[in-house]
């Protein structure tokens, strides 16, 4: 039965556009002149770079150096982000073929662990958690700045006291943990864990020998972790902590992403033959339900020139990442770009390798001039926040003198210097206004804004030592006023009396 509904919806699948008859010249040099190009211009430190054509691989290779000062290669290992959640989808879509789980039914008939604060969750199926048509939202579950997990067996308990946003299959919502319950499911119904069940039954198979999956970001090997950029320049910074296991955890290289790209283009099968899945689960994987355009792990979207697009995008906080399927023209292409989201790097540069297959002119941005700029002028800013704060606790004495905190003008005047700290206590909540409901932490925040969080340190600092000094040297002024009053009152002595 399965099958059958497989094969039927391969039937409904629009033809692939054919291939022009004019053909880009993609070749390693061609391709090594895009990505050092590219990096050139970001000035972003590294990248790893696949791209394959057919069951036939084009070029992978390495850029530039990791943030512990390794050449990268075609074999460093590096974070995937949700470039993942294909991963996981893949993993689930064996066991609906191997008869163990059903693609249309509830998740708890899989996994009864997974519970929720709302009556609705018992209805979430299956395919709803892959193409996030499950209700779950970062509205209503903090899966980044709430509490600290470290199994997905915690992550699916701490889902327990959350609620949906919309019923089930209502409506698409990017929503990490619906593939930490996926990987989840994978666990409890093959029996092994989700790095080994991966390792066992795709990687290896695939001749992927370097690709695991890990479950928090302190678990990243020192030359996996990546970069971030504040004015140009590259620092090498530790990611955030955040768990990410089935939604973002795959670590990889560019040689392994491009047996997973051939696998792809080769219908489910590995570079033996051997079937992975079988070609009508890799045709369900891109296809999306008729209201979405998300799939099972994978964006459906179209070029610069109209032709199918199948494709998905990462980032964490110091790596960007980015695979893309041309089924027009047969190509895959994956990036892994060991700087942080600010910019967008790999899917910035996985475009300028889309624009050299469809042999055309580069569509994408050369580099993040306006935002050096931005983060120029930020930096400038906290320089001068600083020097006014220096010169308000030199003033304080006098500004104490001309100022006295019984009238209310003079408090009025002192609730402006309470707003930097505020701001910079709520960053996260702020951020996750600006990105829709989107959860994220505080430091996360920080690190996507970092010149706008060291203003806010800045200002926040310097607003704490001008409003400290000044009411300390009013309560010295008053004290001294006091004393002289007292003074003035005290009854003259009549020593002089003789």
């Amino acid at each position: 039965m399965l099958i059958r509904s497989f094969a039927a919806l391969l039937l409904t699948v629009p033809a692939v556009p054919a291939v022009p008859a004019h053909a880009a010249v993609v070749n390693a040099a061609t391709i090594d002149a895009v990505v050092r190009g590219y990096l050139d211009a970001s000035r972003i430190p590294g990248a790893a770079v696949a791209i394959v054509h057919g069951r036939d691989v084009v070029h992978t290779a390495g850029y530039g150096h990791t943030a512990d000062g390794e050449a990268v290669t075609d074999r460093t290992v590096l974070p995937v982000a949700s470039l993942s959640k294909s991963v996981t989808a893949l993993a689930v879509m064996q066991l609906v073929e191997a008869g163990q789980v059903r693609l249309d039914g509830p998740i708890r008939d899989h996994l009864p662990e997974f519970t929720m604060a709302d009556d609705r969750a018992a209805a979430i199926t299956v395919r709803q958690l892959l193409d996030q048509t499950s209700g779950m939202s970062d509205a209503t579950y903090r899966s980044f700045s709430g509490p600290a997990l470290h199994t997905l067996q915690e992550a699916v308990a701490s889902m327990r006291g959350a609620r949906l946003a919309t019923d089930p299959g209502s409506r698409f919502e990017y929503h990490n943990p619906n593939y930490q319950v996926a990987a989840r499911l994978v666990e409890v119904v093959s029996g092994q864990s989700f790095d080994e069940y991966l390792r066992q039954r795709i990687f290896t198979p695939l001749d992927m020998t370097d690709s695991r999956t890990i479950s928090t970001a302190d678990e990243l090997p020192a030359g996996s972790r990546g970069h971030r950029m504040i004015a140009g320049v590259a620092l090498a910074l530790p990611e955030p902590p955040a768990f990410g296991n089935g939604s973002g955890g795959v670590l990889s290289t560019a040689h392994d992403m491009a047996a997973w790209l051939t696998m792809q283009n080769n219908q489910g099968r590995g570079p033996d033959g051997t079937a992975i899945v079988s070609p009508a689960a890799i045709t369900a994987m891109h296809h999306p339900p008729a209201h979405s355009s998300y799939a099972l792990g994978w964006n459906i979207e179209t070029t610069e020139s109209g032709a199918p697009l199948i494709d998905h995008a990462g980032g964490l906080s110091t790596i960007t990442a980015y695979q893309a399927l041309l089924p027009a023209q047969g190509y895959g292409i994956a990036v892994i770009a060991n700087a942080g989201s600010q910019y967008g790097d790999a899917p910035t540069l996985g475009a300028r390798l889309i624009d050299l297959i469809e042999d055309r002119p580069a569509s994408a941005p050369a580099g993040p001039a306006p935002l050096i700029w931005f983060d120029v002028a930020l930096l400038l800013l906290a320089l001068g926040v600083l020097v006014l704060s220096v010169r308000g606790v030199r003033h304080a004495r006098r500004w104490a003198r001309d100022h006295r905190l019984r009238h209310a003008s003079t408090v009025a005047r002192l609730l402006p210097y309470l707003l930097p700290p505020l701001l910079l206590l709520t960053l996260h909540q702020v951020v996750s206004t600006l990105y829709r409901g989107r959860d994220i932490s505080w430091i996360q925040a920080a690190y996507l804004y970092p010149t706008f969080t060291l203003l806010l340190i800045v200002a926040t600092s310097g607003c704490a030592a001008v409003l400290g000094t000044r009411l300390l040297r009013s309560a010295q002024a008053v004290t001294a006023a006091i004393r002289m009053r007292n003074a003035s009152l005290r009854p003259p002595t009549d020593d002089s009396v003789g």
